[in-house]
């Protein structure tokens, strides 16, 4: 069994400036948007799915929340929510919270329950670029170093000598377009499941939050 541990991690990416004029620059608005999680998986041919958790939206929507759900049989979510603001400045910024997240999807593989108790994500809007940050509270089922560097990826391997991997989980994923335009989305976690093909396949996000200074 995998030994728990209390993970605090934070990534920043700055001055990635959009490719525009000043004046198109100066018409456009900072925007961002967040959500707890989502799930897009095939498991043996059952599909689970689950469109961005209380997602929130700058100028949109300000805030979400969720109450614990189940997505599909094996994956949850606990209590969560999401806040986007437009700053006095005229920045944007997206906090993400959540607690008890948890997939056995991989279960029934041979692979481990993963479990987050506490996980978050969040960015801000410079005058030209953003920044991205993310924190996972007390991990399970996988190891994790006490600080998480960008996209550290850890491959949950076949349950056998030379089957292809299982998963891939990305923790402090961050993702950011080529050629970069300032904008950027942080995942506090990313699971790929089987991401070279087997009896399972998809995505499932935990903690997402987006932000670009020029609007996304």
């Amino acid at each position: 069994m995998k030994r728990a541990r209390r993970i605090v991690a934070a990534a920043t990416l700055f001055g990635a400036v959009v490719a525009v004029p000043a004046t198109a620059q100066a018409q456009a608005e900072a925007t961002g948007a967040g959500s707890v999680g989502a799930v897009d998986i095939t498991v043996d041919g059952v599909s689970a799915h689950a469109d961005p958790i209380a997602p929130c939206v700058v100028d949109t929507t300000a805030e979400g929340r969720t109450d614990p759900i189940t997505v599909g049989t094996r994956t949850k979510y606990g209590l969560g929510s999401t806040t986007c603001t437009r700053n006095a400045d005229g920045t944007a910024s997206v906090k993400v919270t959540g607690q008890r997240f948890e997939t056995s999807v991989l279960q029934q593989f041979g692979g481990p329950v993963i479990k987050a108790r506490t996980f978050g994500a969040g960015c801000n809007t410079t005058a030209n670029g953003s920044n991205g940050y993310m924190s996972l509270g007390t991990v399970t089922g996988i190891t994790v170093p006490e600080n998480i560097p960008p996209n550290h990826v850890i491959t949950i391997p076949g349950a056998t000598p030379g089957a292809p991997p299982m998963a891939e989980v990305v923790l402090n994923e961050l993702v950011v377009p080529v050629p970069a335009d300032g904008s950027l989305t942080t995942n506090a976690m990313h699971i790929k499941l089987f991401p070279q093909g087997g009896p399972a396949s998809g995505d499932i996000l935990v903690g997402s939050a987006s932000c670009s200074p020029f609007g996304l």
